[in-house]
């Protein structure tokens, strides 16, 4: 016979007529009890979940392979990769700036311990996830437990991570108060923070001057752009400097990585940090709060000498960079400050 679209239809395979799992293994024309009909079903729920649960392994599987192979690929393109230098940035570096002062030395320190931990946390939950995939599926486990409660694991992961908050708050607090604590200093140095360059006074040694961006066109050899300045803030190797910073318009941060500081420059308020620079060299930094327009072209610039110089470093600083009776600062470059800042105004309007 012959159906309305045309189709014959073939009379089935002989593989066809064996017994299926959701079939009853009964005799040709007897009828099947409850219990029999019940055992069926469940092979067949069994078999799909066989099925489905081999393909999800294998999907799993698949895409860890692809992420290890994506993984594998990308730290072999970044073979360019380089770690930071010390006192300025690097191009495409890894991981912190090289450290300078003792403040920085415990900072990478405490960096470096807590990725230590973090990686640990990190492979054991994957561990977790792969025992998971690999022994609790559809096929290795066909027919799940029903235990919704554990005493002892309840217990373990209440108590394993306070004890991994207590590992990183001791170290953490011991690290913050070493920072906050400003030891007996031998050098003050005042950072005022203004719109949009720094002005650093001496008060003990009477000694005021404006610290300016150099431009790119009038950058020499050496020079780093948007990093240097006309006048660097310099101070002795191996002393104790206590930086004072305010704001004088809006709210500015005073940032140099390599010593591990970074303090806010508030309007009316006063802070402080210190620093002890163990390696003579220049060290650069940058306003780390959005303060307005030119907020990325007020860099600072540190440079660390050794007494011999910074001596006579000072007695040419308290000829050109002299205070008035300890009243009103003057900056004896103020002429030269005045017309920079203008350049930089003309140039961010052009802009």
């Amino acid at each position: 016979m012959v159906l309305g679209i045309g189709i014959v239809p073939v009379p089935p395979h002989d593989s066809e007529k064996l017994p299926r799992p959701w079939q009853p293994a009964v005799p040709r024309g007897a009828v099947p009890d409850i219990a029999t009909l019940r055992r069926a079903a469940t092979k067949t729920r069994r078999c799909g979940f066989l099925d489905e649960g081999a393909h999800r392994t294998m999907r799993v599987f698949k895409r860890l392979i692809a992420f290890v192979v994506t993984c594998v690929t990308v730290l072999a393109g970044t073979s360019g990769v380089a770690f930071a230098g010390l006192g300025q940035p690097t191009q495409w570096e890894l991981g912190l700036q090289g450290s300078a002062t003792p403040v920085m030395d415990d900072i990478v320190w405490f960096h470096d311990f807590l990725l230590w931990i973090i990686a640990a946390i990190t492979l054991f939950v994957l561990a977790l996830l792969v025992i998971v995939m690999v022994r609790f599926n559809a096929r290795a486990n066909p027919v799940p437990s029903r235990s919704t409660h554990n005493t002892f694991i309840e217990v373990v992961w209440t108590v394993v991570p306070v004890l991994i908050l207590v590992t990183i708050a001791v170290p953490s607090f011991r690290l913050l108060f070493y920072q906050l604590k400003v030891p007996k200093a031998d050098i003050t140095v005042k950072a005022t923070g203004k719109q949009w360059f720094w002005t650093y006074t001496y008060p003990d040694q009477k000694i005021e001057f404006d610290s300016l961006m150099v431009q790119p066109k009038d950058l020499k050899p050496g020079q780093l752009r948007l990093l240097a300045v006309d006048n660097e803030l310099v101070v002795p190797v191996n002393k104790v400097v206590r930086v004072e910073v305010i704001g004088a318009d809006v709210i500015h941060s005073f940032s140099v990585p390599s010593f591990g500081i970074k303090i806010d420059a508030i309007p009316g308020r006063l802070n402080e940090t210190w620093f002890k620079a163990e390696r003579e060299g220049t060290y650069y930094g940058q306003c780390s709060q959005l303060c307005g327009r030119d907020h990325a072209f007020m860099p600072i610039s540190v440079h660390v000498v050794s007494e011999k110089e910074y001596s006579a470093w000072l007695d040419m600083a308290k000829k050109k960079f002299a205070m008035d009776d300890g009243s009103e600062a003057k900056s004896v470059a103020a002429s030269d400050a005045e017309s920079q800042r203008a350049q930089v105004a003309a140039n961010s309007g052009a802009k």
